[in-house]
């Protein structure tokens, strides 16, 4: 089982300046802050309106590169901003995903929904904000069935937003749902619900099935779309810690990223979220190793500190990404793979990182 350390910075963290959040070039290449989503697009000067081999990112201003801002949205109190008071307003892009033969981006926005930019940019269009009556609260994952344009997506909560997650995980919340949006109809149906913070989802190779993180319950589950266990489900893997986005590479194996909750707990510790004792232990606790599969079980010094797994279909663990206690990743939201490098982002550092398989 190959372990993956030592990634580099793909870019700086930004510390001796601010960010220029409007995409500017800066030393081949580009500033985000707290990175949370990363779609690599490629393709020839066509696809995707010419991003052959650019990435795209959700930040916490709202923006996302090429791309307008909603209506409601105020440029001039959110763009560069990463006051958590502003999320409601400014939005939270989670999950990004192209439709590959329309071109069109899919956004799950952990407040504004389910949305969609066309090819050429533009202003986004709510697609979706409810479910059988219940409205989105935590918009967080997206993806989408090249064949049949439908798309799958989470909300985490029907009770808690975004900034409210670390109340999702401790209370024991069962609201999580996954979902289908299917864009004919423009209808959406939940799928599986009961879900314990529902995360990233990643559709299978040849689309029979789809895995969905259940991040509080530290495990990923699958639900079979075909065959004869379709509307079925069960647990895919149990994990050491809380899955965040799940991305499949070209092979069709998937790249389950594990926020360590280190960065992340602190955060909320720092900014007095929860200031009893009885809450930061429940918290802390919540991030225990439980149920770890015996490949990860081995007294290598680097698999005890997994910020990323990698899993084929019949969800074996192939390759572990670390994160060296915390001195190159931390708080690991998604990995993406493409071309032998693995593109890494985090909710809690201002850069994005990369490691070669």
């Amino acid at each position: 089982m190959p372990i993956i350390n030592r990634p580099s910075l793909w870019v700086r963290s930004g510390q001796e300046r601010q960010p220029d959040l409007a995409g500017r070039e800066e030393e081949g290449g580009r500033w985000w802050w707290m990175m949370t989503a990363v779609l690599l697009v490629a393709g020839d000067p066509s696809d995707v309106g010419g991003n052959s081999g650019h990435s795209l990112g959700g930040v916490s201003d709202g923006l996302k590169k090429k791309i307008m801002d909603m209506h409601k949205r105020r440029r001039d109190l959110c763009d560069g901003s990463n006051e958590p008071g502003m999320e409601y307003m400014c939005g939270r892009p989670l999950g990004l995903q192209f439709n590959k033969q329309t071109c069109d981006l899919y956004i799950a926005d952990a407040y504004y929904g389910l949305l969609k930019v066309t090819r050429n940019g533009g202003v986004a269009t709510r697609l979706a904000s409810s479910a059988d009556n219940l409205p989105f609260k935590f918009t967080n994952a997206v993806d989408i069935d090249p064949c049949t344009d439908a798309v799958y997506f989470t909300d985490s909560s029907i009770f808690f937003p975004r900034w409210a997650f670390a109340l999702a995980v401790i209370s024991g919340d069962k609201s999580g749902r996954l979902m289908k949006y299917d864009p004919r109809s423009q209808r959406v149906t939940v799928l599986l619900s009961g879900l314990r913070v529902a995360n990233g989802v990643a559709l299978s190779r040849n689309n029979n099935f789809i895995l969905v993180a259940e991040t509080a319950k530290n495990r990923v589950m699958r639900y079979w779309l075909e065959g004869p266990n379709a509307r079925k489900y069960e647990v895919f893997a149990e994990l050491p810690t809380f899955p965040d986005n799940i991305k499949r590479n070209d092979k069709g194996e998937f790249w389950v990223a594990l926020n360590n909750g280190r960065g992340t707990l602190d955060r909320v510790h720092r900014h007095g979220i929860f200031n009893d004792d009885r809450y930061r232990g429940s918290l802390q606790s919540s991030s225990n190793t439980t149920g770890l599969k015996s490949e990860l079980r081995s007294s290598t010094p680097l698999s005890k500190d997994a910020v990323a797994i990698k899993f084929n279909e019949e969800g074996e663990i192939l390759e572990v990404l670390s994160g060296e206690g915390g001195r190159a990743l931390e708080s690991v939201s998604e990995v993406e793979e493409y071309q032998g490098t693995l593109w890494i982002g985090s909710v809690v550092l201002p850069y994005v990182s990369f490691a070669k398989t």
